[in-house]
């Protein structure tokens, strides 16, 4: 069994498409099918079904992807370990994060690179439980996510980036405008204007509306808070939203809920214990940045 293998399992079960896996690979497809086939002959089973357009792995195949992961780390693990000893981290850094947060991202990544230049950094963006399941399974190193106040996903470590209450925002002329705070029931009547499932505030919002027992209407959805804001300032409905972003618009007012619900943005990553010099630099760098905020 060779390494070149496990990658090319883990980037054919990850793109679900051998050609797609190959490019990732940067080689030509039949070498990632004939390297996959041998391997299925050594192990004695199928490990994709390839009968669909879309490759799926078979049973065995997800028993043997999250160990052709581990193997796969603890190869960059080693080369992390020698480069250490030398006092050069190197390497590969994988950030998820929403789409919008009130971190300084740009600062960040560029405050980690001045000191630690032979690190690669990617970023991409995502709902937060996608987040958090590519978190899981390795697939990033670290994730800015929203999560609900009094829960931390299993598997998973989180520092606080932000903690606020989730609030209704209204246009000026809305008749929810001149109310301090609205239950869960009152809005009923109401279009309602919020980030799509997946999303932690979402997440947070829905539950709270079902322990109420009521059910909303969501009439618009928008992919970031500050578009549900200029959604419900233009008189298309309720928004639902971080109350700083509500207290900071002129164009709006905030409407507390009743009873309150809270989000926390936070940084995350994997809480078992086995953190790479390379994501263990940057968290060092992102926990410093909290704490001169005084967070």
């Amino acid at each position: 069994m060779e390494l070149r293998q496990l990658e090319y399992l883990v980037a054919v079960a990850e793109e679900a498409n051998f050609t797609r896996a190959a490019d990732r690979c940067h080689v030509a497809q039949p070498a990632v099918s004939a390297q996959i086939a041998r391997l299925e002959r050594e192990l004695g089973r199928p490990l994709f079904d390839r009968s669909r357009r879309a490759v799926r792995l078979t049973d065995a195949g997800q028993a043997a992807l999250p160990h052709a992961r581990a193997a796969l780390a603890a190869v960059t693990d080693v080369a992390a370990a020698v480069d250490e000893v030398g006092a050069v981290i190197r390497g590969t850094l994988r950030i998820g994060t929403v789409a919008s947060h009130d971190v300084d991202l740009a600062s960040l990544l560029a405050d980690f690179h001045d000191r630690h230049p032979a690190v690669d950094i990617s970023l991409n963006t995502d709902d937060s439980d996608t987040l958090i399941t590519r978190l899981r399974d390795g697939r990033i190193d670290v994730a800015i996510a929203s999560i609900a106040v009094d829960e931390t996903p299993a598997s998973v470590a989180v520092a606080t980036i932000t903690d606020q209450a989730i609030v209704a925002a209204v246009s000026t002329g809305h008749p929810l405008a001149a109310h301090r705070s609205v239950g869960f029931g009152e809005l009923v009547g109401f279009p309602l204007i919020a980030l799509p499932r997946g999303t932690g505030l979402r997440r947070q919002f829905d539950g709270a509306c079902a322990a109420a027992g009521v059910s909303v209407r969501i009439a618009l959805e928008a992919g970031t808070p500050s578009a549900l804001a200029d959604l419900a300032a233009r008189e298309l409905g309720v928004a639902i939203v971080p109350e700083s972003l509500a207290r900071a618009r002129p164009d709006v007012v905030c409407v507390e809920l009743r009873p309150q619900i809270r989000a926390r943005l936070v940084w995350a990553w994997r809480g078992d214990g086995r953190v790479d010099p390379a994501t263990g630099a940057f968290l060092h760098v992102a926990r410093t940045a909290l704490t001169g905020q005084g967070r």
